[in-house]
């Protein structure tokens, strides 16, 4: 169990001119506080919260770097309570009882405790139900972290009783001011003349991690100082201090367009390997999970189609799961969906079609409905003549009987062409079989 602070020391923890950079430059007030808008922006939760004082049980859920401890702090600096911080990795029941234990006697007192709890979701079943009593009766207000989804790693009983906010990975623009605000505010760093041509790359081998951000601008600055109190921070000096490539991929320039192209062209290609390899290059420069997830979708629908229905399904589940799961454990949702698209067979026949209905339309078709098609839900339109006539697919063998559901004075046409392929080959003899000679 880590030690007891009180506000007065969680301020001394940010003085620690000893300490890393990130752990320095944790805001010391909300206003300066980089990201979730979503939860701090003018009239949201938190920042009402913040505003009023009064805060219930929470749980932060989101990646690393994102601010969940950050939060917890300045939670604890804005109350006037006794603050315990632990991390769930080394605390035992033991612990967690003492804790609630002093926390009842120290509001028989009419003081109040607030409790952090770091990587909660790592607390057992037992370790979990032993904070309820505790948050119920309001001896302890709970802050818990985790990097894991809440649904399915703490318990439904303890997070009925806490509000739970989801942290998302800070934008690169986020990033960017947090590095810059290190160099600028930082006793060390503002007496240097800092040069940073490889800031872009820094910001992509981030991830949306702040904490890893500064991590690696620190490394890189001392690796990059000089006695003259000057450095230069580049890509050659990251490389040398992270002992890895930094992979040229800029997420809103040519190498990634060209990249994600490659990529989608290798499935389109039917070569698993290649897919995976340029997957594997975009993760690792931090493109956005979701990015990808979502033109595999798109993927599934314009080049595989009906020729494998289940492609789309597949390409759903793997953008829910990396919604769900995020990085760095989503690569693994992320490959076994690109191998499948990539192996399984293609056919663009349906996005054809669209693109061809769409240029007609465009192109002025015409598009009023024709009587027996329409409906006809109250009187004076069924004495009007609408839906007059229809004849209702299901009264007849095969359900199917020929009638014309094009637009009035518009010659039917054959927009959708199965290819002979996958289950498209069926689809392709039954449309054939039906409309044989019509179009």
């Amino acid at each position: 169990m880590e030690s007891l602070f009180s506000q007065d020391e969680v301020k001394e923890n940010y003085l620690n001119k000893n300490a890393p950079l990130a752990e320095k430059m944790r805001p010391k007030r909300i206003e300066d506080f980089y990201g979730q808008e979503h939860l701090l922006g003018e009239g949201k939760a938190l920042s009402t919260f913040f505003e009023k004082g009064h805060f219930p049980s929470i749980i932060f859920w989101g990646p690393p770097g994102t601010g969940k401890t950050t939060l917890a702090n300045l939670i604890a600096l804005r109350l006037d309570f006794k603050f315990f911080r632990i991390s769930a990795v080394e605390a035992g029941v033991k612990e967690l009882r003492e804790i609630l234990k002093e926390a009842e006697n120290l509001l028989r007192k009419g003081k109040r405790t607030l409790l952090f709890i770091d990587e909660i979701h790592r607390f057992n079943k037992s370790q979990q139900d032993s904070l309820l009593h505790s948050v119920e009766s309001g001896s302890i207000t709970l802050i818990g972290a985790t990097t894991e989804n809440p649904s399915f790693e703490v318990n439904t009983s303890l997070i009925s009783r806490c509000r739970v906010y989801h942290l998302q990975n800070l934008s690169e623009h986020q990033i960017e001011q947090i590095v810059l605000n290190a160099i600028a505010n930082d006793t060390e760093l503002k007496e240097y003349s800092i040069e940073i041509p490889a800031l872009n790359d820094l910001i992509n081998l981030s991830g949306g991690d702040a904490r890893t951000a500064l991590n690696i601008f620190e490394v890189a600055f001392n690796y990059a100082k000089t006695d003259d109190k000057k450095a230069l921070i580049s890509k050659d000096i990251i490389e040398q201090v992270l002992q890895q490539k930094v992979v040229q991929y800029d997420k809103n320039g040519e190498s990634h367009y060209d990249t994600i192209s490659a990529f989608i062209k290798s499935m389109r290609g039917s070569d698993p390997d290649a897919a995976l390899i340029w997957l594997a290059k975009m993760l690792d420069a931090g493109e956005d999970p979701k990015f990808i997830a979502r033109r595999m979708v798109v993927f599934a629908s314009e080049d595989i189609g009906n020729a494998d229905p289940d492609a789309l399904q597949i390409a759903l589940n793997v953008f829910r799961a990396v919604e769900v799961i995020g990085m760095p454990e989503c690569r693994i949702n992320l490959a076994q969906g690109v191998s499948y698209l990539a192996s399984t067979v293609k056919s663009n026949a349906s996005y054809l079609a669209i693109e061809k209905a769409m240029e007609l339309i465009q192109k002025g078709m015409s598009t009023a409905v024709p009587l027996h098609l329409r409906n006809a839900p109250t009187k004076l339109m069924k004495n009007e003549g609408y839906g007059k006539g229809y004849k209702y697919p299901h009264d007849n063998a095969e359900h199917f009987i020929k009638e014309n559901y094009f637009p009035i004075n518009v010659k039917p046409i054959k927009l959708y062409k199965p290819d002979g392929i996958g289950r498209e080959i069926k689809i392709k003899e039954r449309l054939n079989k039906l409309w044989e000679g019509d179009r």
